[in-house]
């Protein structure tokens, strides 16, 4: 008996012991760019990276920490966050399975939660090692895509003015999933070809069909905003879009250009770097892009209604179909890389 009881103290002695380890922290400290491959390098980035090839329990334990990629992450998680808590109240008053008409309301709340999420875990989890970091933001890419479909068809659902639906409505759907495709194609290869590197070739791959396809997919906001009568300037839905437009322009500029970094090279490791602030602009684009479609969607539906008859399933359709080809490409890219480094191993 009294040999049971001294190994059970003996045991319990052992794992007091252990307690500091566990509260002790999970992994090294950040450290500066000459320590990771150069995949992970930012322009005028110098510290602050996390180290590669730890636990995936060490990556998600940065959620709380402080590093390069912190404020990127924070800032995607909490629009996610914050979209899911407004789906949720919608969903209390908008009937989204019986609700024909409510379909592409659906669609693109769900594509922008799916590319908050999917960013949010790119930039989250990237650094865990070389392949980990081209595929999770091969998926980022994914997100965007579907993302970009989904303001393409919200826009064109609610937002459309009947004069110009009668222009485009040929064409302005089949251009929408493939501009997305090629949104998500082209970034994949830039990524893969060129990494970080501010080659013309990459900046085409990568801004060029994305510009495109922002183009299409605003162009019935910005031909309602310029035909609106006097008495439908006071439409709040209106004040909405006009704000989804600004923000997006502020971000692409930020997201073209790297200020204020290149300003304080060495200085913007934590806060102030421009694909920060591109991620704010771009969630404040998200969230006013929202409420607009939503006030849209309650207040025309006359409109939409007589224009769109019942095309939603269709549109449901072309979605599955930008979200497969997306994957494929994303997958196909991700066994490209693997190739690539298993040659350079």
């Amino acid at each position: 008996m009294a040999t049971v009881v001294t190994e059970k103290l003996s045991r319990l002695f052992i794992n007091v012991r252990q307690v500091p380890q566990l509260l002790a922290p999970l992994s090294p400290s950040t450290v500066s760019s000459s320590e990771v491959p150069k995949i992970f390098w930012k322009p005028y980035i110098h510290t602050g990276y996390r180290p590669v090839q730890q636990t995936w329990r060490y990556y998600f334990s940065t959620l709380f920490q402080q590093h390069n990629e912190a404020i990127n992450v924070w800032t995607h998680l909490v629009a996610a966050l914050i979209l899911l808590l407004r789906f949720q109240q919608l969903s209390q008053r908008v009937d989204f399975g019986q609700d024909l008409h409510a379909q592409p309301l659906l669609i693109i709340i769900v594509a922008s939660i799916t590319y908050l999420t999917f960013s949010t875990l790119a930039h989250l989890l990237q650094a865990k090692s070389e392949f980990w970091h081209y595929s999770f933001f091969f998926m980022d890419y994914v997100g965007v895509a579907v993302y970009q479909y989904g303001s393409a068809l919200g826009h064109y659902y609610y937002a459309i003015e009947p004069s110009w639906h009668e222009k485009i409505q040929g064409f302005y759907m089949p251009a929408a999933v493939l501009l997305a495709w090629l949104s998500c194609a082209g970034s994949c290869y830039a990524k893969y070809r060129y990494h970080q590197s501010a080659h013309l070739l990459s900046r085409l791959c990568q801004e060029l069909p994305s510009g495109l396809a922002y183009v299409l997919d605003i162009s019935p906001v910005i031909h309602r905003i310029y035909t609106a009568s006097p008495s439908e300037r006071a439409d709040p839905a209106l004040l909405y879009h006009k704000c989804q437009v600004l923000f997006f322009l502020i971000g692409a500029f930020f997201f073209s250009h790297p200020y204020p970094e290149k300003w304080f090279p060495g200085k913007c490791h934590f806060f102030g770097q421009s694909h920060q602030i591109f991620h704010v602009c771009l969630v404040l684009c998200t969230l006013a892009q929202i409420e607009a479609v939503v006030l849209d969607y309650e207040s025309r539906r006359q409109i939409y209604s007589a224009l769109q008859g019942d095309l939603a399933h269709n549109f449901s359709a072309l979605c599955l179909f930008t979200v497969t080809c997306s994957v494929l490409t994303a997958a196909y890219m991700a066994r490209k890389v693997k190739t690539k480094l298993s040659f350079k191993e």
